[in-house]
């Protein structure tokens, strides 16, 4: 009997080639390998060099690209830190770089969570690039648990990347991540400042580690303010 699973993870695996195909297709005089991200993330292995690259020239959005993914590896790298949490960081930068890239292509079940989805198509493309597979179980834990309106369980790692994303919502980040996705043909940017209103209430709750607690909530004081400033600057939002 055929699983009924199989046709996704045929379809993540040809995703897994394409994508490898591109990024290991260089031309003859190729450039010196990267040695550190844009933001100072240290690419210490080649299957680093290899996911790094892939996200630089596919995942391209203003809200949910590969400069997020930099951020949330950070901000997690600084949560464990503060709290003094052992992470494996080889996970984390995985799951870091390839936790949205259903954004870019959705797997076969449209409806499948976009978090599911990470996990279900990143180990073709790891194993490809040469990470260690004995590290998969966490980073597809990472994956599934990074929203937060998601459960990461009980791995430090997948802790700290759920809190990490949470606090990419809030602040002037988050701020300007939603308003990006308003795009120049919407009549007015009125359904982003509601969506970032609501996040002041949903996500400090769901925040799990003390750092991100605290993180969370000076984040949360400096979207209000630019929040509480929009409406003012707006006539009470009715020229929003």
């Amino acid at each position: 009997m055929i699983s009924s699973t199989a046709p996704k993870i045929r379809a993540a695996m040809g995703f897994a080639v394409v994508l490898l195909a591109l990024v290991l297709a260089r031309p003859c005089v190729a450039a010196a390998a990267p040695t550190v991200t844009a933001s100072g993330i240290a690419l210490n292995a080649p299957w680093k060099v290899k996911i790094y690259e892939l996200a630089r020239r596919h995942f391209l959005h203003p809200a949910w690209g590969w400069q997020h993914s930099e951020r949330d590896y950070l901000l997690a790298l600084r949560i464990a830190r503060d709290d003094h949490l052992k992470i494996d960081k080889d996970a984390l930068f995985a799951a870091a770089f390839l936790h949205d890239m259903a954004a870019f292509r959705p797997c076969a079940d449209r409806k499948m969570e976009h978090g599911a989805c990470a996990a279900l198509q990143s180990p073709a493309i790891l194993k490809s690039v040469g990470f260690p597979m004995q590290k998969i179980a966490i980073v597809q834990q990472a994956e599934r648990g990074h929203m937060y309106y998601s459960n990461p369980g009980h791995d430090p790692t997948a802790i700290v990347l759920h809190d990490a994303d949470s606090l990419d919502f809030l602040g002037d980040i988050g701020a300007a991540r939603m308003l990006s996705l308003t795009g120049a043909k919407a009549p007015s940017f009125a359904p982003a400042v509601k969506m970032l209103r609501g996040f002041l209430t949903v996500i400090p709750p769901r925040l799990i580690t003390p750092a991100a607690r605290r993180i969370g909530s000076k984040r949360v004081a400096e979207l209000r303010a630019f929040l509480d400033a929009l409406q003012r600057e707006t006539y009470g939002g009715r020229a929003m």
